[in-house]
């Protein structure tokens, strides 16, 4: 121990067990601070000094690369976690929605689902133009107050693979249903005034979407499920986050078309042919109106169709996933007001994913039928009627029934192995389409003919003419058939219960008796477990749609 410096150093050996030397060692500091190393001796051997430098520590064991790849996944999927739940918070936070209580008491009843569960989904889409939110710096709004430039019914069928968007034109003159107040009271009904007057109801900067929803319910008898209302900054910022928009222009457009205050043409804005758009240029092409077609919001309801298509072939080319459509929906919420019911960012996502998979061409747009009435719009009836009756039976605008069995799942059944019976099949869409049938009041009493035209008519038959039956009153219904026609006279006979089957004459005459005159609405309702077919929708409105893959080029101006 001599030749150190006041040290102490305890040297502690162990017995080697089980053949195997095991040494434990304590060392002491010197005076001076300094560690010094030890060796001793013990039992049958030597111990092993610690030859680490000074003041190392201990080597830790290295990790396999396994447990390198978990912890690295780990860690990101936590990074991930937090970012898309930061991504969430911000998309809630952006959400604005409107009193649920201000929805009309009055409602339809929400559509049942089909056989398979499923249900249709009924949007309304409302493009305001607010002067808030910095909307004024894009050219919303006017005096004070919003209102609606754009509204579209968006019918999505109960396979989510079949969607059809109806614009209804702002200036069409409809009935507007009691709608409550900012101070909570509510309006009286208005009749015969333009439909964009319901969302300037109360005259605040965020508009009335629960009046304009009260408004559309009034007109089509559906219920709508959701709205949706986009202003000119949340549109511009949408356009701006898919990179840009292709649209088409039958010719240049000038500043003077934009503003026809300006008082002179202006520089060119837009040029003929296809192009790019977004933010700024993307709002000005769909609220453009004059210098295109005859300056009409029909025309540029054209144009908001095509370039919804565009819109939604272009977020389809995409990918519709989280990538595409969280910063869309960013872009978005900032500027979005919906219903409470849709309310939050994972409600909004989940709703886009549920439509993923409808084909562009079965995305369908097109414009209530409509006539001009004066310096406003007139809703054409019945057409109109027939299409807001095919949507509530979910039949597509061609006539498929979309909430019917899958063909896959059909095809999946096993095939039976025993004839089924030979069923009389009822008259088809189209077939029914193809009858003719001339309705002739017999009763004495006016009015009776054109009520049981509107049962023959609402069934999907075509009818040729509306007059009065000869000789005395009758009292039952009969249909009157030419040669040939007994089958057609029969499935038109099961419209009014009671109603005889005769033949006379040619072709197919329903003479309508008293007992119709006693309860015309009996005609109207389908017998029991008997389908309710709409009739088949008229070339002025299937003739008239665009799909989503259609030319952007086509169909984008009236007049």
């Amino acid at each position: 121990m001599s030749g150190r410096r006041g040290s102490t150093e305890t040297e502690n050996s162990s017995h080697r067990a089980g053949g195997r030397r095991a040494a434990n060692r304590k060392s002491g500091t010197d005076q001076d601070g300094s560690d010094k190393g030890a060796s001793g001796k013990g039992g049958s051997g030597a111990d092993i000094a610690d030859t680490r430098p000074a003041g190392r520590a201990k080597p830790k064991p290295k990790r396999s690369t396994k447990q390198k790849v978990l912890w690295v996944t780990a860690g990101c999927t936590a990074l991930l976690v937090l970012a898309g739940g930061a991504v969430y918070y911000r998309l809630n936070s952006n959400i604005t929605t409107f009193d649920g209580d201000a929805l009309s008491k009055d409602r339809p009843e929400a559509a049942a689902p089909d056989a398979q569960g499923r249900t249709p989904v009924n949007v309304l889409l409302i493009g305001s133009d607010s002067r808030g939110n910095g909307n004024s710096d894009l050219g919303g709004g006017g005096d004070a107050g919003a209102r609606s430039d754009t509204a579209i019914l968006l019918h999505i069928y109960a396979d989510h693979k079949h969607a059809v968007g109806i614009s209804i034109p702002r200036d069409s003159l409809v009935t507007i249903p009691p709608c409550k107040l900012p101070n909570g009271k509510w309006t009286k009904e208005q009749n015969n005034v333009m439909f964009n007057s319901a969302f300037s109801v109360g005259n605040t900067d965020q508009g009335n979407p629960a009046c304009t929803q009260n408004a559309v319910e009034k007109l089509t008898n559906l219920r709508v499920d959701h709205t949706i209302v986009v202003d000119f900054s949340g549109f511009a910022s949408m356009t701006s986050a898919v990179g840009g928009v292709e649209v088409c222009l039958p010719n240049n457009v000038y500043e003077g078309d934009l503003n026809p205050n300006l008082g002179h043409k202006g520089k060119q804005v837009f040029a003929k042919g296809k192009q790019k758009v977004e933010g700024q240029s993307a709002l000005d092409y769909v609220r453009v109106r004059h210098g295109i077609g005859d300056g009409s919001d029909i025309g540029r309801t054209k144009r908001q169709q095509a370039f919804l298509s565009s819109l939604i072939k272009e977020v389809k080319s995409r990918g519709m996933d989280p990538t595409t459509l969280l910063p869309l929906a960013d872009a978005a919420t900032k500027s979005l007001t919906v219903d409470p019911d849709l309310g939050s960012a994972a409600k909004l996502m989940s709703f886009a994913m549920s439509v993923k998979d409808v084909n562009l061409h079965d995305v369908k747009f097109l414009t209530a039928p409509w006539r001009y009435e004066g310096p406003r719009v007139a809703l054409v009836h019945p057409d109109v009627d027939q299409l807001w009756a095919a949507l509530k039976a979910d039949r597509t605008i061609d006539g498929q029934d979309a909430s019917a069995q899958s063909p896959a799942a059909t095809d999946s059944a096993a095939p039976s192995t025993t004839p089924a019976a030979e069923a009389t099949p009822s008259p088809t869409a189209a077939a029914k389409n193809d009858i003719k049938v001339a309705v002739l009041n017999g009763t004495g009493e006016s009015g009776v003919g054109s009520k049981a035209a509107e049962a023959v008519k609402g069934a999907g038959y075509t009818v040729t003419t509306i007059g009065n039956a000869t000789g005395k009153p009758r009292s039952t219904t009969v249909v009157e058939y030419g040669t040939g026609e007994r089958t057609a006279a029969e499935a038109v006979a099961k419209l009014f219960p009671g109603a005889t089957v005769e033949p006379g004459g040619r072709g197919l005459n329903v003479v309508v008796g008293r007992d119709f005159a006693a309860d015309p609405a009996s005609a109207a309702t389908p017998a029991p477990g008997a389908p309710n077919t709409p009739a088949p929708l008229p070339s002025s409105v299937s003739g008239t749609a665009r799909s989503a893959d259609d030319d952007p080029c086509a169909n984008v101006s009236y007049g």
